[in-house]
């Protein structure tokens, strides 16, 4: 069987807050220790960075996908398990979520959204039925929440779109989450 494989969106900054590292530390070893793959952004740096060295320096598998003009910027770390150079950021995300069976998405930015939201996209389309879950930390990601109960209420999407999107507020809940929904 293979091995499962959880996709992480995050930040290629560290953030404001110092949780923000610390959580993305505590999944990379969370991740190793349950043998599961990090599938990320091949990227050295922020949220990313930390994120990947943790899981290593646990013994843990690592898959990164980096297009091949952000290899100078966000340092492609070329050390993982296995590391793919794509041509573009759409091929990026879609190697991503189709090596992955489960997505997290940690604080980040513009780049973040706009992984979640395509991932989000292809579910409410159907394409998928993967578990997205927000790594909530600190509230980062209260206003992203408010925004899609924003759409809902104004009826540009079914009610079932905010059921497509899980919540948790630490490594320990989101670990127990992605259990809970037939990961072993």
């Amino acid at each position: 069987m293979a091995k499962i494989s959880i996709c992480v969106f995050c930040g290629s900054r560290n953030g404001a807050k110092p949780s923000y590292a610390a959580e993305a530390e505590r999944l990379g070893a969370a991740l190793a220790g349950a043998d599961w793959r990090l599938v990320y952004g091949a990227g050295d740096v922020g949220l990313m960075g930390l994120t990947a060295r943790a899981a290593q320096k646990a013994g843990g598998e690592t898959f990164g996908v980096i297009p091949v003009h952000l290899l100078e910027l966000e340092v492609g770390k070329r050390d993982l398990s296995q590391f793919v150079v794509t041509e573009t950021m759409h091929e990026r995300k879609k190697v991503m979520f189709m090596n992955s069976d489960a997505i997290v998405v940690l604080p980040g930015g513009a780049g973040s959204l706009d992984e979640f939201f395509e991932v989000l996209t292809w579910r409410q389309l159907g394409l998928h039925a993967k578990p997205i879950i927000l790594l909530n930390t600190e509230g980062y990601w209260d206003p992203l929440i408010a925004l899609v109960d924003h759409v809902v209420a104004e009826e540009f999407a079914a009610p079932s779109l905010r059921d497509m999107v899980q919540t948790v507020q630490d490594v320990d809940a989101l670990m127990t989450l992605l259990r809970d929904t037939g990961l072993q």
